[in-house]
């Protein structure tokens, strides 16, 4: 287990080589730093996304004390509240509840008609890109399009959105493995600034509806006049905003470097941008924005011969199950015309990424844009790795036009 090590900067450098030699050794593998479990093939990752012996939370079903765990400390209970009412951590009857009155608001129809404003917004950061010459890609294009985008479908003033890239950052470091207190202290005072802040706009947009995901949620409704609760609004816009660009902001630096490095492909989709769609799902694949995703073993489950208890927890490994060479022809081959791709990277089962549309639509909205309007884009510094391991990025991307 010596290759697996998620604190070293060599192995968050590329961790494939690792997961190569986890998924030949076998379909599970007991890591005690963590004390979890590592799922590292295709086909385990993908059946247990969906089986509902394993869960986002336990506490629908359990206390901690009764599943073995110690309850998380006071001090950090502001991001506990924020993130245990949101989807993600939810099971059912909850999260059915939230998820089906989330999608009255945030429906097809609505992410489709944001497509123009997408596209209009990442020919304008492009534009400005080409106009200094270059700079970084990942400040200048792949932050500010999608917390625009979802800024915008959730009615937060354009005035207001300076903070939540910063937030959701502090946020999100929570996702890692074994957070140092520092990491969870950033979180806490992130999590009240930010529910402080979405409790005054949801309190104004009961008051005066817009033409807003927030408004659009406050009405949600089902036949048993079921709505949601002030801390459900709120955490699911929190989740909403992090989820709905965390992945895009480095699915797209992650994709351009990986086009860097194999300019064969940058050259094939240079020359026929009718490879998009297929070039932002194998980009996804190639270098997977969310390396790990958990969950609880809510009653015992076996997997190759070994039992794993309840109270245990799952760690299914994203990047190497996208990586199996049972399910993609050599994997660790960059290839944008592939076209049986079915990878994991939004997830799958009850959780799967309610955003994965959006996602999609921004993604092919700034590849089209640097494509058509910075034809010679060019890389202008090796980048540095974000020593983050779960969720995975680029501390920026520098390059060079014209």
């Amino acid at each position: 287990m010596a290759a697996f090590d998620p604190w070293d900067p060599a192995f968050v450098a590329d961790p494939y080589p690792a997961y190569a030699d986890l998924r030949g050794r076998g379909r599970v593998h007991y890591y005690e730093p963590t004390d979890q479990w590592l799922v590292p093939r295709h086909a385990d990752v993908s059946a247990l996304l969906r089986d509902r012996r394993l869960g986002r939370t336990y506490q629908h079903r359990f206390t901690h004390e009764d599943f073995g765990r110690t309850a998380p400390p006071p001090e950090h209970e502001p991001f506990h509240t924020l993130n245990d009412h949101g989807m993600l951590d939810l099971e059912p009857p909850d999260h059915t509840r939230i998820r089906r009155l989330v999608s009255k608001a945030f429906t097809p129809r609505t992410v489709e008609q944001l497509k123009p404003y997408v596209s209009q917004l990442a020919g304008e950061l492009v534009d400005g890109l080409v106009a200094k010459g270059g700079g970084d890609l990942l400040t200048d294009v792949a932050e500010p399009l999608p917390v625009a985008v979802i800024a915008e479908m959730l009615g937060i003033p354009e005035s207001d959105r300076a903070p939540l890239r910063p937030w959701s950052a502090d946020i999100c470091g929570m996702y890692e493995l074994s957070p140092s207190e520092d990491t969870a202290a950033k979180a806490v005072r992130a999590s009240d600034e930010f529910s402080a802040y979405l409790r005054e706009l949801i309190a104004a947009r009961r008051k005066n509806p817009g033409d807003d995901l927030i408004s659009g949620m406050i009405a949600a409704h089902d036949e048993d006049d079921d709505r949601l609760t002030e801390q459900e609004l709120i955490s699911t816009a929190v989740l909403l905003l992090n989820a709905g660009h965390e992945a895009t902001v480095n699915s797209t630096v992650n994709g351009w470097w990986a086009l860097f490095r194999n300019p064969d492909q940058l050259a094939a989709l240079r020359a026929d941008h009718s490879l998009i769609p297929s070039a932002v799902e194998e980009l996804m694949r190639y270098d997977t924005p969310l390396q790990l995703f958990e969950r609880w073993v809510l009653d015992e489950i076996e997997i190759d011969g070994t039992t794993i208890p309840r109270g245990a927890e799952i760690a299914m490994l994203f990047g190497s199950a996208n990586h199996d060479p049972a399910v993609f022809t050599d994997p660790e081959r960059l290839d944008i015309t592939r076209a049986d791709n079915p990878h994991i990277s939004f997830s799958a089962g009850i959780h799967y990424c309610i955003g994965a549309p959006l996602a999609r639509i921004e993604l092919a909205a700034s590849m089209g844009a640097l494509l058509e309007r910075a034809p010679t884009l060019r890389l202008a510094a090796e980048p540095e790795r974000k020593p983050n391991f779960v969720i995975r990025g680029l501390e920026g991307l520098s390059v060079e036009v014209g």
